[in-house]
């Protein structure tokens, strides 16, 4: 049996008031990311336990 694969192209034109919703959106998932990204780093340089999503022990 042979497998197909499909690929799918898209382009999205938001309006105006879209647009400033999607780069608030996006502006906020950047702070975010960076904020987590430096902690990460902060950590590392100081040789700490890394970060994870883990659940600490109770």
């Amino acid at each position: 049996m042979d497998l197909v694969q499909l690929r799918y192209s898209f382009r999205i034109d938001p309006a105006p008031r879209q647009r400033m919703a999607l780069a608030k959106a996006f502006g906020c998932a950047r702070v975010v990311f960076n904020d987590a990204l430096a902690l990460r780093t902060h950590t590392h340089e100081h040789v700490l336990p890394p970060i994870t999503d883990a659940c600490p022990a109770r």
